[in-house]
């Protein structure tokens, strides 16, 4: 059901603020907030206030099923933003597209998977897998030990990476998964492993609060990170804001976006952000993707004149944006992102300095057709036709 002309145009939020997954969560609802409210100061979607419902699943797939449900069928909202564990996506999609509503994803995830009703922000793997094998493969050396959290995206991302490994001639010493609720006392283990191994480098899935732990252990088992360094996709300034700085220290991460990227429209967003919610908070690439995906979403609300799903995904194809990341668009035969792929290395600040970033955006191969970052990449221009 449409909106009448004069309400409000309710959207549905659902980031945990509880359980394993809150911290990275909560920073996704932030930039949900914060991108909200400048639609809003901005006019919102042609006078209509562009409103936020929200309820926390407490890191619980099926709970997200559950209030997924509810946002549709009670609240009568027709697209949703949210999820952040893959298996939470996998359990609210049946559910979104029985409905015909639509989903916006606004995290990096393991790819092979395409819905109509889901508009899919974060990275693909040939996104961040591919070039973070590169570059690993490239400067540290062919020998990898693999941990990740006991779900679908660790399992999916160590297959696509051991696949990459092999490739290029390299070897995996073990493949290790725990729970999302192990303690120290299994990390640690882990760590003592790694280091009687000594592979070239450490290649981690590991989400929620597990990514502290498994840094500790690090640590405490003496571990080098400028000479057997953790290569993640999921470690970002959040996670290394709540373990601390000196716990990351030399570790790298690949992502689309960092803090520290220097486009003057991440810049400007950044300020806005710590006027709103405090110098103290960072930003990630989970919580890029949130925001810049809720001014997509308005852009196309504009262009339809509200929220019916049809029109929405006739329009959001294509679509363009001047992300913090970069520019950014909307695949027309996908779903997914256009997004500019990165390296960086933690400092001691918490913070990411860039060793690699790409010369342009990178388009979303979700079934991971090619094993060349090169063949993906294209120019900043994109394709001919520019929509913003």
């Amino acid at each position: 059901m449409t909106s009448s002309p004069n309400e409000p145009i309710k959207v549905g939020v659902l980031f945990s603020s509880s359980g394993v997954t809150a911290p990275i969560e909560l920073s996704q609802q932030r930039a949900t907030i914060l991108a909200a409210e400048e639609i809003n100061h901005a006019g919102g979607i042609n006078g209509r206030e562009l409103q936020l419902v929200f309820r926390d699943p407490a890191s619980t797939p099926a709970r997200y099923a559950a209030l997924i449900e509810q946002l549709i069928v009670e609240e009568q909202i027709r697209v949703v933003v949210g999820c952040y564990m893959s298996s939470t996506r996998k359990a609210v999609i049946p559910i979104v597209e029985r409905h015909n509503a639509l989903l916006f994803y606004p995290t990096l995830y393991e790819g092979f998977e395409y819905s109509r009703n889901v508009i899919y922000t974060g990275a693909a793997p040939n996104q961040n897998s591919l070039p973070l094998a590169d570059y690993m493969l490239g400067h540290f050396g062919s020998r990898v030990f693999m941990v990740g959290s006991d779900y679908i995206y660790p399992y999916e991302s160590n297959r696509i990476m051991s696949d990459l490994v092999f490739e290029r001639g390299g070897e995996k010493l073990e493949e290790i998964y725990l729970p999302l609720d192990a303690g120290w006392s299994s990390y640690l283990s882990v760590a003592k492993k790694i280091a009687a191994q000594a592979p070239d480098f450490v290649f981690s899935t590991v989400v929620g609060s597990g990514i502290s732990h498994m840094y500790r252990a690090f640590a405490e088992a003496g571990l080098d990170p400028y000479k057997t360094p953790i290569a993640s996709l999921t470690t970002s300034e959040t996670e290394v804001a709540a373990m601390g700085a000196a716990l990351g220290e030399g570790h790298i991460t690949a992502a689309t976006y960092f803090q520290s990227v220097s486009d003057p429209v991440n810049q400007r967003c950044l300020a806005n952000y710590h006027q709103r919610f405090g110098s103290g908070v960072v930003t990630d690439m989970c919580w890029e993707a949130a925001y810049f995906q809720m001014h997509v979403l308005a852009n196309a609300m504009r262009i339809t004149g509200g929220d019916d799903t049809n029109a929405l995904l006739k329009t959001l194809p294509g679509l363009e944006l001047n992300a913090p990341q970069g520019r950014i668009r909307i695949d027309e035969h996908n779903h997914h992102t256009y997004l500019h792929p990165r390296i960086g290395r933690l400092n001691r600040h918490g913070q990411f300095d860039i060793l690699s970033d790409s010369p342009g955006w990178t388009r979303a191969d979700p079934f991971v057709i090619s094993h060349s970052l090169v063949d993906e990449a294209e120019s900043h221009g994109g394709p001919d036709e520019v929509r913003s």
